[in-house]
């Protein structure tokens, strides 16, 4: 499943640098989809950026980033 959230992320980030709106609008729902499906056996954090539509923070955890800046919520320290 993670696989497929980071090519949607992917996807996600290609349409809103081409600002269509209808790939923006479509990766959005398949990763509410995918976190409604996944949610109990995904990473919590993941499972908290997809929540709050941190995109970009979900893609570099996934990527195996350490150094997520952390947001209005706290993120990591």
């Amino acid at each position: 499943m993670e696989d497929r959230i980071k090519e949607s992320l992917i996807a996600l980030m290609d349409g809103i640098k081409r600002a269509d709106g209808g790939a923006i609008a479509s990766q959005m729902a398949m990763l509410d989809g995918y976190l409604e499906q996944a949610r109990g056996t995904l990473h919590p954090q993941l499972v908290h950026f997809l929540e709050r539509r941190s995109y970009p923070k979900a893609l570099l955890f996934l990527g195996g980033e350490s150094a997520i800046p952390a947001g209005s919520c706290g993120g990591r320290p």
